[in-house]
């Protein structure tokens, strides 16, 4: 069922629902969120980072890897493989790859040069079936080397890009990567609700998923938000179930450091902390 992200997000828009892109990094995250798609009959968007690819051994095998466990799970829910912040490079890598959707990160590019990278890339991926988000207004914090400083996003500018032909739209509205700072402002929903009047209904990207209140994250989606991104989340709830097996001793007793068993309670904390984003953001039996 790898599709692009193209029907769904569209879907998700018109039901006011959103569809959740859970980045991946290695087997055991793969698994974890097919598997908890597949039982909650939830749409999904795996999407991958150009670092996360690095240390799976590059994008074709990331590709490669998620698509045959698709297949050998009987995953019957779509499911798109999608580049998380890509550049130009990155996104023809992608292409080759067999990904089914990219995201061209322009956002640090003067407009005008986000916009002719963006169009090139847009007839790109279009000619290879494959969906393209752009971004408007850089995501703060940082994300495998790619850094933001939290801009809100000029509505004008996200029609712009918006008109020339992109799936979907990534604007920032001071939302972060990472962990919020106890000092964070909160989400510009003025900005928001123009932009979506602007772009005549196109599904919107909320990047940052990780630690925004749940109803904001609610009202986003009211808004016109039909794709949000979690990444950090996962890592903390991987880390802290590992964490705890290892200080409780459990490695050490019988064949406790067996990768398989050691991993156990990272899995199935990413499973929780994706089932909890699933019905947070209304998927769960949209499939």
């Amino acid at each position: 069922m790898f599709v692009n992200a193209k029907e769904m997000l569209q879907k998700a828009a018109k039901g006011k629902y959103a569809v959740a892109q859970i980045n991946i990094n290695n087997l055991e995250w793969t698994r974890a969120v097919l598997t908890i798609a597949e039982e909650l009959k939830s749409p999904v968007i795996l999407g991958v980072t150009g670092g996360a690819a690095k240390w799976m051994g590059g994008f074709k095998t990331a590709a490669d890897m998620a698509r045959a466990m698709d297949a050998s799970l009987g995953v019957t829910v779509p499911v798109a493989i999608h580049l998380d912040h890509g550049t130009y490079d990155q996104c023809l890598a992608c292409v080759e790859a067999g990904f089914t959707s990219i995201m061209f990160d322009g956002s640090h590019f003067p407009f005008d040069e986000n916009v002719a990278k963006t169009t090139e890339m847009i007839g790109i991926a279009h000619k290879n079936g494959m969906t393209i988000e752009a971004e408007v207004g850089a995501i703060g914090g940082e994300e495998d080397g790619v850094v933001g400083s939290g801009e809100v996003a000029d509505p004008a500018e996200c029609k712009a890009i918006a008109d020339l032909g992109v799936d979907f739209l990534a604007a920032g509205i001071g939302n972060i990567h990472g962990v919020y700072p106890e000092n964070w402002t909160g989400l510009d929903f003025a900005v928001l609700e123009k932009i979506a009047g602007l772009t005549g209904g196109m599904p919107l990207v909320l990047h940052g998923g990780t630690g925004i209140p749940a109803d904001m994250i609610k009202k986003a989606i009211s808004l016109g938000v039909a794709k949000i991104n979690v990444n950090t989340e996962c890592q903390l709830s991987f880390a802290a179930a590992t964490r705890k097996y290892i200080e409780d001793g459990k490695d050490k007793v019988g064949k406790g450091f067996d990768p398989r068993k050691l991993l156990q309670p990272g899995f199935e904390a990413i499973r929780q902390t994706v089932r909890e984003k699933f019905e947070l953001f209304g998927s769960v039996g949209k499939a």
